[in-house]
């Protein structure tokens, strides 16, 4: 089969009625996870108990009586949605090289990013899920045993540092509206005010984790780059933390609305 018929496949596949509804089932699933992270962050605020990160929000869910089947569904649905971006990285056809390859880069470190999400949901759903916390410092003791990983550690962290600055800026900006059909009166309002705050809130954290991984390299103390649920509970010990915990929960919850919301006002061309 030549490169075009299978670009055709893949353009076909990936517009298909079944992928279109399974990549917003993936947008909203992945809204209801942001929802329960912002939740328990305003659990750890007010009584210090709970993992704010996407293990902690899947083992939230595995302890409801409809737990196992909600956790396949979530599963599903956000392969479907990381395979979906995967495809559109194969098809990006901008006639920029910079800007496709942009296009391209992002494209895969999405789909990749929500594969792996199915994969933790996927793994608490069969009964073998794990702290990702105690991976995130785990990988973080790896690298720095090897020669040159310290530089590895810091790229790490200046990576996720940059990736949470430009989610700030994207939301400050309004720049996930390119990404909507955003519809008008007070649903659309609702709308842009969720992802305004959403990307802000998510920015944030990201940034205080892309820190973390850098303070882990500097002191040579894998246990400081301990992912999410480290970089909120870190926000949790500064001066006023417990309220800046509780404003960038409330964050992540809206940022879960505006997913579920995403959900239908996507734009799947």
């Amino acid at each position: 089969m030549n490169t075009p018929n299978v670009k055709q496949t893949a353009h076909n596949s990936r517009n298909s009625t079944p992928a279109r509804v399974l990549a917003r089932a993936g947008f909203a699933v992945n809204g209801v996870v942001n929802a329960i992270i912002g939740a328990i962050a305003i659990g750890i605020a007010v009584s210090g108990g709970g993992s704010a990160d996407q293990s902690g929000a899947f083992a939230a869910i595995a302890a409801n009586p409809a737990g196992l089947v909600l956790l396949w569904v979530i599963a599903i649905a956000l392969a479907a949605l990381g395979l979906w971006y995967l495809l559109g990285s194969f098809l990006e056809n901008d006639r920029d090289t910079k800007g496709r390859a942009l296009k391209i880069a992002i494209g895969v470190g999405k789909g990749v990013a929500y594969l792996a999400l199915a994969v933790g949901a996927a793994g608490f759903a069969v009964g073998s899920g794990s702290d990702s916390a105690g991976q995130a410092t785990s990988f973080t003791a790896q690298l720095l045993a090897t020669p040159g990983g310290v530089i590895v550690v810091v790229a790490v962290g200046l990576l996720v540092c940059g990736i949470g600055g430009y989610m700030v800026w994207k939301g400050l900006s309004r720049g996930f509206e390119e990404d909507l059909a955003v519809p008008g009166g007070r649903t659309g309002k609702v709308v842009l005010g969720a992802g305004v705050l959403g990307y802000v809130a998510r920015g944030i954290a990201l940034f205080v984790v892309g820190v973390l991984f850098i303070v882990a390299s500097v002191t040579a103390d894998p246990s400081k780059a301990s992912g999410l649920d480290g970089a909120l509970k870190a926000l949790a010990d500064l001066p006023f933390g417990k309220v800046i915990l509780v404003v960038v929960g409330l964050g992540f919850i809206a940022y879960g609305v505006y997913s579920v919301l995403r959900a239908r006002f996507a734009k799947l061309g």
